[in-house]
């Protein structure tokens, strides 16, 4: 069974800050010159991510199954992106005959057997190795040789994914969110990936209008290994009275032209989303100083004081 669970959101900045780890990145960016040969696509998991990832698929004009464990959950994706296509619709004055092709390109299902016609089914379940293991596992008997796999994990090496696991057709495609209106794409190969599986992955992140960069299969790939560690040396500077949190937060807004400071941005993610990735970084590289883990952020977790959701983090908000 998939988990209803939603996995912990890609971390954003900011426009600025995209743009810059972008072009940070474009050395390796290894652009497809070619098309994808990508027509139908199977996306799993029906929340903000995968439904953002079917929607920008079908405007692309491919044709998309959405598969999560139940009714409820995929028609809440389904209605999800009817909202977020009326609200695209209307801002450029798309027809009603656009937005219905759109719409009727997305076919809802509960049934792991409905990706078997897929050329790609790219997984967007809960950040758990070895539920996106169990998952691949069974899709490898089921689609066709030639099917290729991609997970949009945030914090998974997609090596441990793979491993196994059609691993020369498989690899990483990190959107982030809300993944119609965020411009990039991370394309992660690992050692085993194929160039011609690198390519087409390369090629459909294109088609469905976003900048791929390329990336090795280091943990948290390009923006989050740049991202995450920045905002924990934030809370790092707090917890030595180097600055108040208020202090920090205005000092990158005004001084690095950030629209959010660390810690409203870490509140807005969730504390408890960055303390996930962080404990999975820190078992996996130890000696890594970056990776450290913080008493300060894992004491406001354990008191349920998780950010903007909870009411309560680094500040507190109305409910």
């Amino acid at each position: 069974q998939l988990s209803p669970t939603p996995a912990p959101q890609p971390i954003m900045l900011s426009r600025f800050a995209t743009r810059s780890f972008t072009a940070l990145a474009s050395g390796t960016r290894g652009y497809a010159s070619s098309a994808s040969q990508v027509n139908t696509v199977a996306v799993f998991g029906a929340g903000l991510m995968g439904s953002g990832i079917a929607q920008v698929s079908a405007a692309a004009g491919k044709n998309v199954t959405l598969i999560d464990v139940n009714d409820e959950v995929v028609d809440k994706g389904v209605k999800s992106i009817h909202k977020s296509v009326g609200r695209v619709a209307k801002k450029k004055g798309m027809s009603e005959e656009e937005v219905n092709a759109i719409l009727g390109r997305i076919t809802p299902s509960t049934s792991r057997a409905d990706a078997a016609s897929s050329d790609l089914v790219i997984e967007a379940i809960v950040e758990n190795l070895d539920v996106k293991r169990d998952l691949f596992s069974e899709l490898d008997g089921v689609c066709p040789q030639g099917t290729l796999f991609a997970s949009n994990t945030s914090s998974l090496r997609i090596g441990d994914i793979s491993q196994g696991i059609r691993p020369d057709r498989f690899g990483g495609m990190h959107f982030f969110n809300p993944v119609p209106v965020m411009g990039l794409v991370e394309i992660i190969r690992t050692a085993e990936t194929a160039d011609a599986t690198y390519a087409r992955m390369s090629a459909f992140g294109e088609e469905v209008g976003k900048k791929v960069v390329s990336c090795r299969d280091t943990p948290g790939f390009v923006v989050n290994r740049l991202l995450v560690p920045y905002l924990m040396e934030a809370v790092r500077m707090l917890e030595r009275g180097d600055a108040s949190a208020k202090d920090i937060d205005n000092a990158m807004k005004l001084g690095a032209g950030h629209p959010m400071g660390p810690f409203q941005l870490l509140d807005y993610v969730g504390l408890d989303t960055t303390k996930f990735i962080m404990d999975g970084w820190h078992r996996d590289f130890p000696q890594e100083p970056l990776f450290n883990p913080s008493e300060k952020l894992d004491a406001l977790v354990k008191d349920g004081k998780l950010g903007a959701k909870s009411g309560e983090g680094f500040y507190k908000y109305d409910k």
